[in-house]
Parts: C-alpha cells; sequence; structure tokens
C-alpha cells in the first residue's frame, strides 16, 4: 500500500498534544552488508550495482529481508548505479538504462507481494553522490573539482530515470559537500518528486568540512524535501545532528547511521567495532527524527530491534517551527 511519501505527524507543543499519531517511519538497513552477508563479492567498481545487474533476485531478497524486519521503506541498490558506470562494464546504454530503472521495479515487485497484509510501505530510489560512482571514497570527501554544470549533467538524467521508474520517493543521501547539494536541490524541486536528504558527516560537519547548519539549510529549499539529515555516519554523531536539522529546518530529521566501524579507502575495508544501538532511538524521535534506519555494515537483525525500540514510542516528532511537510499526503 502506498500514497506518497512516507509521512510523519509533527507537533511544536508538548508530545501528547497529539497522542496516537505516528511517531517515525523505520527505514531500512545497509544493502551492501546484506548481500556480502549472502555470499555476493562487491569489490569491483559497480559495488551493490553488479549484483542488481547479474543476480536481481539477491537484491530483492534483500528488500524482503528489511520489510519482513519491520522497515516500513525499500532503498533500491541504485547508489553506485550509472548509465555510464554500467557502460563501462560492458553493457550498451538502451540497457543500461533499463538496468537502473529495474532498481525501483525490483523493490516495487516485493513492497507489492507483501501488501496482501494491509501495511503501508514505500520504495525509496536511492541517489548517490557523485563520488559514489567514482569508487575510491569520494563521497566521504567531496570537493571533485567539477563545476556545477558538470555535476549538473551527471545526477539529471540518473533523476529523470529514476523518477520515471515510479518510486514513491527519492532518497538522496551520503552528500559530502554543501556544493554538490546545490545542485541536488535545484535539480529536485524541477522533479517535483517528493526526496528525502542526507548528508554524510563528521561531527557538526559535511566530509567536505563545511557546517551541517549551512547544508541542512540548502537541502530545506527544495520544496520537494519532507526530510532532511544524516547518514553514513557514527551513531554517535546523529543526536546533535538530527537536534540540529530540525531546528534549522522545522521539518522531521532523516537519520540512519552506519554502524560505528571505519571505512579506510586504502585498504578497501572497515575497521573497528559496532556501536550502532537502538535503544538511542527514542533520544533521536525526541531532537527531532521521524525518519530512522541503518546505512553501512547494519542488517536486519538491526532494523527489527530498531523497529521493536521506536513501536514502542508514543508521541509525535517534534519541531521547533511550522509543517512544511504537510505537502506530502500520508499514506492511504
Amino acid at each position: 500500500m502506498t500514497g506518497g511519501a512516507p509521512h510523519v505527524e509533527v507537533v511544536e507543543s508538548e508530545p501528547d498534544a497529539a497522542d496516537g499519531q505516528p511517531v517515525v517511519v523505520v527505514l531500512d538497513g545497509g544493502m551492501s552488508n546484506a548481500l556480502e552477508d549472502r555470499g555476493h563479492d562487491l569489490s569491483g567498481a559497480l559495488w551493490t550495482a553488479r549484483v542488481l545487474r547479474d543476480a536481481p533476485e539477491e537484491i530483492a531478497a534483500v528488500h524482503w529481508a528489511y520489510y519482513d524486519a519491520g522497515a516500513r521503506v525499500a532503498t533500491t541498490a541504485s547508489y553506485q548505479a550509472s548509465v555510464a558506470g554500467f557502460v563501462a562494464g560492458g553493457l550498451d546504454r538502451v540497457e543500461a538504462k533499463q538496468l537502473v530503472a529495474r532498481s525501483v521495479t525490483i523493490a516495487r515487485e516485493v513492497r507489492d507481494r507483501m501488501s496482501v497484509d494491509g501495511t503501508s510501505r514505500w520504495v525509496a530510489a536511492s541517489v548517490g553522490p557523485y563520488g559514489a560512482v567514482l569508487a575510491d571514497g569520494s563521497e566521504y570527501r567531496g570537493r571533485y573539482g567539477l563545476s556545477g554544470a558538470e555535476l549538473r549533467d551527471f545526477h539529471l538524467p540518473r533523476l529523470e530515470l529514476l523518477a520515471s521508474a515510479g518510486p514513491d520517493l527519492l532518497a538522496v543521501e551520503t552528500i559530502p559537500d554543501v556544493d554538490e547539494a546545490e545542485v541536488l536541490v535545484q535539480l529536485l524541486d524541477d522533479l517535483g518528486v517528493p526526496a528525502w536528504f542526507s548528508f554524510s558527516a563528521r561531527g557538526s560537519q559535511t566530509r567536505a568540512g563545511q557546517p551541517l547548519a549551512e547544508a541542512f539549510a540548502v537541502a530545506a529549499a527544495a520544496e520537494c524535501v519532507f526530510a532532511v539529515g544524516v547518514n553514513c555516519c557514527a551513531p554517535s554523531d546523529v543526536l546533535p545532528a538530527v537536534g540540529l536539522a530540525a531546528e534549522v529546518t522545522g521539518r522531521p530529521a532523516v537519520a540512519y547511521p552506519n554502524s560505528g566501524e571505519e571505512w579506510t579507502a586504502r585498504t578497501g575495508r572497515w575497521v573497528g567495532g559496532s556501536s550502532y544501538d537502538e535503544s538511542l532511538a527514542p533520544s533521536w524521535v525526541r531532537a527531532g527524527a521521524g525518519y530512522l534506519g541503518g546505512c553501512c555494515r547494519t542488517g536486519p537483525r538491526d532494523i527489527a530491534a530498531l523497529a521493536a525500540a521506536v513501536n514502542q514510542l508514543d508521541s509525535p516528532v517534534r519541531c521547533r517551527k511550522n509543517r512544511p511537510v504537510d505537502r506530502v499526503d500520508p499514506a492511504t
């Protein structure tokens, strides 16, 4: 069941003023680690997009696992998928375009098969940064040395292709740089598809070193953006980031941190231990988060635990300004 973008109730009064309203929408977790757990080698430049090409049924299985764990949103395997990347991998342009669109269709098919239980679920088409297609960790740095026109030429065809495949919303995610965000915001309003917008961050800055407050304000300039926040950050970065996002934008925040392990581009490995803790979710919601999930190295078990934690909450999300998300209709 779908009907526009997922919606949470936002109030400016005390939490009990809207008792019984939806509290938070649970998102899914990492696609890459879930595929690796299923035995797939993601070491090539296409990353998860290679499985989209070679074993689409495995992508569907991951979507099913996250929905089954309690996620209400499936994020498509298009984060690193691009026409240019598939062409470099040996496909012609027509096949490459079909494959990018197929990432949305796979998730929609899984959602529709599960609709018999009456639960509203959504499909978010993943829109990763330019740095993701470089497969060298650039999404954690930004500052690619490209002009705004070059970034527009990269993003626009992919956005149009994903939007034409019929997702419920766009997940513009892991954006490291305000400069890239400014380009994307203009394109999003031209498309008019509901979207959340999340930055890769470290502490109070984007990965490119700009203040998060500035980044959040840029993202919120898009009329179609209903939530702003962070992803692929450390869990410890979430609480201050969602509070700041809610304060700056007046909209519910979105947050889906990684496990807390650290990616090293030089070795292509994650190091350290996990600090993902679903018991932190209530504090994130109190700070303004309306959309919560996991990113790299979080799996269906983490999302099941998160869903159980947020299902115990009974207060709407609080923001400090008016309710610009009212233009996004709740699902019915």
